[in-house]
Order: C-alpha cells, then structure tokens, then sequence
C-alpha cells in the first residue's frame, strides 16, 4: 500500500478527490497525513476522513530554508512513499525537493511548459491562446520546470474568463493526479524513470 503525504494551501478539493478516490479496496494507496502552510480550509478533510493533519506556518519562521526544514521534518515522520503538492501555492527550498524527489509531485493548471507560475491560467487567458492544459510534475528547482509525469490539453472557449477556463481544468487535474497515483501504486509509472537528478 503506497503511502502518501498531501500538502495543501486552500480548500483541498482536488484533496478530496483523491481521498474519495482511495476509498476504493483496489485503489493501492492511501493518504496517511495532510500536512499546510497556513491554517488551510482543507485540514478539516483530515477530520472528515480520518486522516493527521498537521501545519507549518510559514511566517512562523524566519526564511524559507529553515521554514522547509520543518515542513521536511514534518513530513518525513510519516516515511510517505510519495509527497503530493496539491494547490500548496508556496515555492518549497532545494533541501525540501532534495529529501523526497523523485517523489514529489505537483499538480499545475496549465500545459507545462506553457504558462509556468502561480498564474497560469490568467497567463493562457491574457496570452489568447485555444487550448491550456493540466499537468503532473515531479518537483524540482526550477518553477513547474521539473520532469512531467502526464499532462492533458484542455480547450479554451471563447469569451472564457480565467474562472471558466480554471473550473473546466480543476476535473482534468484531478482525474490525471488520481490516476498518476494509482498507477504509481500499480507499478505502471516508475517516478525514477522520470527524474532528471
């Protein structure tokens, strides 16, 4: 049974999906900590399901070093298999990516390498392109420049408003981090084979 720690910002609904997700007897992982930066919306899904939760506040701490120390500590009390950034909207530090990669991931709503950043959708919006994308990475230095795991366009319709375009992709995320998860589980998607490090 693969482990999985899922670090959140926010309301956690693709958090939910995959919880939902792992309520199946074949699903082959099971979230077994959610861990935020701040006091997220989307802890009290730890209550609902079952699950620890636990936060590192960001201004809590002096620098982003020594905050992703703690956050790694954190985490790595639980020995997950696979660590998932699921709308964790802060950039973690290179000995937080050095302690878990090749398995961290991160969901991105947009087609990577289009449109990296915390804007991605507005980005594709302002751009006036036809058609954006979601994507599943594996963390790395970089800003959603890692190694891409699965990735699925999504088309941009027009008159569409950066909250059209995010509702329609927010499903596509979902469906590809639930799969990517149990196909990892499964042994169909080997994350060394992936990584760049």
């Amino acid at each position: 049974m693969l482990k999985l720690v899922v670090l959140i910002s926010g309301t956690g609904s693709n958090l939910r999906a995959l919880l939902e997700a792992t309520l199946a007897e074949d699903f082959g992982a099971r979230v077994v900590a959610i861990g935020a930066d701040r006091d997220a919306e989307g802890l009290a899904l730890g209550e609902e399901f079952g699950i620890p939760t636990f936060t590192v506040p960001f201004t809590s701490f002096p620098d982003r070093a020594s905050w992703g120390d703690e956050l790694l500590a954190q985490v790595q009390q639980w020995s997950p298999d696979l660590v998932v950034l699921s709308g964790m909207m802060r950039l973690v530090p290179p000995r937080f990516v050095a302690g878990l990669t090749p398995n961290l991931l991160n969901t991105h709503p947009a087609y990577l390498p289009e449109f990296p950043g915390a804007h991605g959708v507005r980005d594709a919006i302002d751009a006036g392109v036809d058609q954006s994308g979601a994507s599943l990475i594996i963390v790395d230095n970089s800003v959603d420049g890692g190694p891409i795991v699965v990735q699925e366009r999504v088309g941009v319709l027009p008159g569409d408003t950066e909250h059209d375009l995010h509702e329609r992709i927010k499903p596509v995320e979902r469906r590809l981090l639930i799969q990517a998860v149990r196909d990892i589980a499964t042994g169909h998607i080997n994350l060394k084979e992936f990584s760049t490090q």
